[in-house]
């Protein structure tokens, strides 16, 4: 992992700040939350900028609402009081929010729009989420729609909006269907990205503001790279 992929308080990609929320534009060596791997994650990342910036002492409270896969980039939000935190976690629970994702995929899907409907099913040892197409003991039905956006050399650009939150989902669904995503070795893509991440991108997110109730409509710019530039 190359140091310039990974976030830190003085590169943060901050999207939205208010009193009670910050939003972040993910690079791909960010991990959300704390892991074995003992990298800093970026919710501490986020409390360093927050310190500095507001001269705080002590602790900062930062709340972890969501999360998304370390090869991914794109919108996490943090809450920064703890009544945004439970206001926030009910949104995301109740699936309150609009989530749209950019994927670069190497095989376009047929046909250029559709809904996806499988049955995930976990499979912890090797962390992956397989996609069966009826139930199966111990599956989580999952539901997403892609639209093709544009056909690029070698590769096709899908937007897609996501119904339920399973593990992988997105990555699963579209290897299931023979398109896997650009970078994603795990789910059947030929090759990796040389940063080690995927082109997978958590795009936009709609939600109401937990305090002050406007709907908020957040988007991330895409990574600096060549592929995502020519969308």
């Amino acid at each position: 992992m190359t140091e310039k992929t990974v976030s830190n308080k003085d590169n943060l990609q901050v999207i939205y700040e208010d009193n009670h929320l910050i939003v972040i534009n993910k690079r791909v060596g960010d991990i959300v939350q704390g892991d074995k791997t003992g990298d800093k994650p970026l919710s501490d990342v986020v409390k360093e900028y927050l310190k500095e910036k507001y001269n705080k002492p002590g602790e900062v409270f930062l709340g972890v609402i969501h999360r998304l896969d370390r090869p991914t980039t794109g919108i996490v939000v943090f809450a920064r009081t703890s009544k945004a935190l439970t206001r926030m976690n009910e949104l995301f629970k109740n699936r309150e929010t609009q989530k749209t994702y950019w994927a670069v995929v190497k095989n376009r899907p047929v046909p250029d729009t559709a809904t996806l409907v499988h049955f995930l099913k976990r499979n912890p040892k090797n962390n992956t989420s397989k996609a069966y197409p009826k139930e199966v003991p111990d599956s989580k039905m999952a539901s997403l729609t892609y639209s093709v956006i544009k056909v690029l050399q070698n590769y096709t650009a899908l937007e897609i909006d996501l119904h339920t939150g399973r593990h992988h989902q997105i990555r699963s669904q579209l290897s299931a269907i023979g398109s896997p995503i650009k970078g994603d070795l795990k789910y059947g893509s030929d090759r990796s990205n040389p940063d080690g991440g995927i082109h997978l991108h958590a795009r936009k997110l709609v939600l109401t503001h937990p305090v002050s109730k406007e709907v908020l409509v957040l988007t991330a710019p895409t990574p600096d790279d060549s592929i995502w530039k020519s969308i």
